[in-house]
């Protein structure tokens, strides 16, 4: 039977002399037998078990699991599993350390990001819910509205982009500010108040969000003209932009009509619309408009009609 010596075991599987004496010295590969000289020699088992602990070792596997591993007690499929899930958890730690420094690098708030980075999909959302809770919960509002929004969720990626991660932070951020919930409180109330006065709230696909879509394309024409909104040419987009919304309501384009059109700002906080940028961005979903700049321009380019 052939045997080895530990310098030729050493050549034969990469590890240190020093090393394969300590394997058999803690009994991890015990000698096959000695020589006459009292030389330790090992047998191909042992060559065998030797290249299986390094391959282990090299893959993370303490010593007490490799030992475990050659006497059988585990399979080396088990093993690999374990191992292979933590290894997916420490990544995720990392990749997550990873954008926490790059956000911070970029001027973010180390202890703060660091602590929302770290929240769990569960923790995320409990923020959004007791956000909808303080905003929504004392209002009578449409149930398929309400449902809508608290069915969203923020889900941020195992290996989130610095946007991303710097995305949730303003969120966390927006959510708990007590003066962007008083607006969206103010919003809701004003709901509660239409909706119990039967007027119908704009929604996907609706002729009013066409008509919204068209007055922002028709402000940001006019911007990318460089048309003054106190000009004439400016009256004339709003008048335009009116005579569709007119058109919508089923009203005379007038002084009413405008004092209608008004109403809906009370909906037009531009931090709502950087609500949903901001969600869009951290689930990586196409990215959201931001109408702020048209909607200030017909704001203004209206104010020449009165």
């Amino acid at each position: 039977m052939t045997r080895y010596k530990i310098g030729e075991l050493a050549r034969m599987t990469g590890l240190t002399v020093r090393t394969i004496r300590f394997y058999s010295d803690s009994g991890l590969i015990p000698p096959s037998s000695r020589t006459h000289s009292g030389y330790r020699t090992y047998d191909v088992e042992a060559l065998a078990k030797l290249r299986l602990v390094r391959t282990l070792r090299e893959l993370g596997v303490d010593l007490p699991t490799a030992q475990r591993v050659l006497t059988r007690e585990v399979t080396v499929t088990e093993v690999a599993r374990t191992h292979a899930d933590a290894i997916d958890a420490q990544m995720k730690v990392l990749r997550l350390r990873r954008a926490v420094l790059r956000a911070v690098a970029k001027g973010g708030e180390m202890e703060l990001m660091n602590e929302l980075a770290r929240m769990t999909d569960e923790e995320r959302q409990r923020i959004l819910d007791d956000f909808f809770d303080d905003v929504f919960g004392p209002y009578d509002l449409d149930p398929g509205f309400e449902a809508g929004m608290r069915s969203v969720r923020a889900e941020l990626p195992d290996d989130p982009s610095t946007e991303q991660l710097e995305a949730w932070v303003e969120l966390a951020k927006l959510v708990q500010d007590p003066d962007f919930r008083e607006s969206i409180k103010a919003m809701s109330r004003r709901h509660e108040e239409m909706r119990a006065a039967g007027t119908e709230m704009v929604k996907p696909g609706s002729e009013q969000m066409e008509a919204f879509q068209f007055s922002v394309q028709q402000a940001r024409a006019a911007i990318d003209a460089g048309i003054d909104p106190s000009s004439a040419e400016g009256r004339e987009v709003v008048e335009r932009v009116n005579a569709r919304w007119a058109e919508v309501f089923g009203v005379p384009n007038d002084s009413n009509l405008r004092a209608r059109l008004r109403e809906f700002e009370e909906f037009g906080d531009p931090r709502a619309e950087r609500y949903w940028a901001l969600l869009a961005k951290i689930n990586g979903w196409p990215p959201v408009p931001d109408t702020t700049a048209e909607r200030a321009w017909l704001r203004e380019a209206g104010q020449s009609l009165l």
